[in-house]
């Protein structure tokens, strides 16, 4: 292909996805979808390889980048089928991710596979919002092994008669797997359309391109980083359940055209669910670099054959089941990124930025017929050309907030403060972003479980920047640590204040 047909193409896989994204945001029921953003749509190769993605959340489209190929070859597939996966041993992130994976033929040969990824509230967990204090994955809901939802286009009467028992609002939750359904029958359809034009031969043939055009430019990438062995490590503030100050360290080689990040050193897996499946930690060290690639880089399976990944068997970033993972998800990918980019720094520390807020600060809440779950925004850190971000979802979350009105309309809330943390970021030479405060104020008894990081060990600066302000949390007048769960009444007021970005140089 010549390079403006290859663009063509790669711009082609793009919209598609980006196509699905729109049909599932506008066909979801909960505001976690249809508001926050909370969902990833891809494209894969007839082997389970990436080809395409939308611009949609790191974790879990690094995950499933690194997972597709297992599961895609576990199952025997026909036209019409659709099937649901959330085991993270099995090609996961951790339970309330649901992954619906679709199968594209042409002329009656598999093709490829469209694929999308959603945050429900409601996966069957007995605390509300699905995201529990757990020490086991049993705890945490229902686990979906790869299972067909759809055989041929009619749904499977067994996979519906477990998800109507096991989760708590069944009615809500399955409405949002209807959306999902709905994104990869638009995805699957554009994908046809744009194979039949030319056909199957010609687009295995213009995928391998893409893989050799992604692959050039990440290695040009590597090239340009200094041959050496960088290290570096940090600590998760602890797991909710007696583990504190739980390491995580890098080894970080990088080798003419290729780089491998070593974990060995890192602590073993906890009680707690800050465990990481591989594909998270995965998901985690591959969007680091995929940030350091030229813009045109296609996200694809080329752009990450540059990277080696040694993760020993039965640490936190690659626990073994039954370990629980739901914040090994969402807060231990975190750490990842700022263990990774803290090794990089010492590598190119004009191009990496201090340590942003570290966490997604997740809420979940709930009773009687309502979940809730969200994450919020904090500080980025500052960089050499300027100060951090103040306030914006960061690393391995690309989700929105929930507009006040819609959180209010939906659950027995209210938002009674909304606002920045003022001087939270970190001092420099360039400053870190401020976090933000939200405070909720409870019209009925409800559930809440949180689940932060940053509460204890600061976001650090870099470059003798100060760190950032870690995050606080406060129901009525009792502060609470950064994991717990606690049952509210109506009046209680919870007030969740984020971590500020580190400082970058030093003032």
């Amino acid at each position: 292909m010549n390079p403006i047909e290859l663009g063509l193409f790669v711009s082609r896989l793009e919209a598609i996805c980006g196509e699905m994204g729109a049909t599932l945001r506008r066909a979801a029921f909960s505001p976690n979808i249809k508001d926050r953003l909370d969902f990833s749509c891809a494209i894969f190769t007839a082997d389970g390889d990436l080809c395409a993605q939308a611009a949609h959340i790191p974790v879990h489209l690094g995950s499933m980048a690194y997972a597709m190929r297992d599961v895609v070859q576990r199952l025997t597939w026909q036209d019409g089928d659709m099937v649901v996966v959330n085991d993270p041993y099995l090609g996961g992130t951790h339970l309330p991710d649901v992954t619906l994976i679709a199968p594209v033929f042409v002329a009656g040969e598999l093709t490829a596979f469209c694929a999308n990824r959603a945050h429900h509230a409601d996966i069957g967990c007995a605390s509300p919002g699905s995201m529990p204090l757990a020490r086991s994955l049993d705890e945490e809901g229902l686990v979906l092994e790869p299972r067909h939802y759809l055989r041929a286009g009619r749904a499977d009467a067994a996979t519906r008669r477990v998800l109507e028992q096991g989760l708590r609002n069944p009615a809500a939750t399955l409405g949002d797997f209807a959306a999902q359904v709905s994104a990869n029958r638009t995805g699957v359809a554009r994908l046809v359309a744009l194979v039949e034009r030319s056909s199957p031969r010609d687009f295995r043939a213009a995928l391998d391109a893409l893989d050799a055009y992604a692959e050039t430019l990440a290695r040009g990438m590597v090239r340009e980083l200094p041959d050496g062995v960088y290290r570096h490590a940090d600590a998760m503030d602890g797991d909710g359940l007696g583990a504190t100050q739980v390491p995580i360290a890098l080894t970080l080689t990088i080798a003419g055209e290729r780089v491998m990040l070593d974990f060995t050193g890192t602590g073993a897996q906890v009680a707690g669910n800050i465990n990481c499946p591989l594909a998270v930690t995965a998901a985690a060290a591959y969007y680091v670099f995929y940030a350091l690639m030229p813009r045109a880089t296609p996200p694809c399976a080329g752009s990450l054959r540059v990277l080696d990944l040694v993760v020993p068997r039965g640490c936190l970033l690659n626990a073994e089941a039954p370990a629980a993972v739901a914040a090994g998800n969402v807060e231990t990918s975190q750490r990842v990124v700022d263990v990774v980019l803290g090794a990089l720094a010492q590598a190119v520390p004009a191009r990496i930025p201090a340590a942003s807020q570290g966490t997604m600060n997740n809420v979940a809440m709930g009773g009687p017929g309502w979940d809730y779950y969200e994450t919020l925004a904090g500080g980025t850190g500052a960089h050499a050309d300027g100060d951090g971000l103040s306030a914006v979802h960061s690393h391995m979350t690309n989700t929105l907030n929930t507009p006040v009105e819609v959180l209010e309309m939906s659950y027995p809330l209210r938002v009674t403060r909304y606002a920045l943390r003022k001087d939270s970021g970190g001092s420099g030479v360039h400053r870190g972003g401020d976090g933000l405060v939200r405070e909720y104020a409870f019209l009925a008894p409800a559930t809440v479980t949180l689940l932060g990081e940053r509460r204890e060990l600061a976001p650090p600066g870099l470059a003798g920047g100060a760190p950032g302000q870690p995050g606080r949390n406060r129901l009525n007048d009792e502060w609470l640590p950064g994991k717990c769960e606690r049952h509210v009444h109506a009046g209680d007021r919870l007030r969740i204040e984020t971590p500020g970005g580190g400082g970058w140089g030093r003032a």
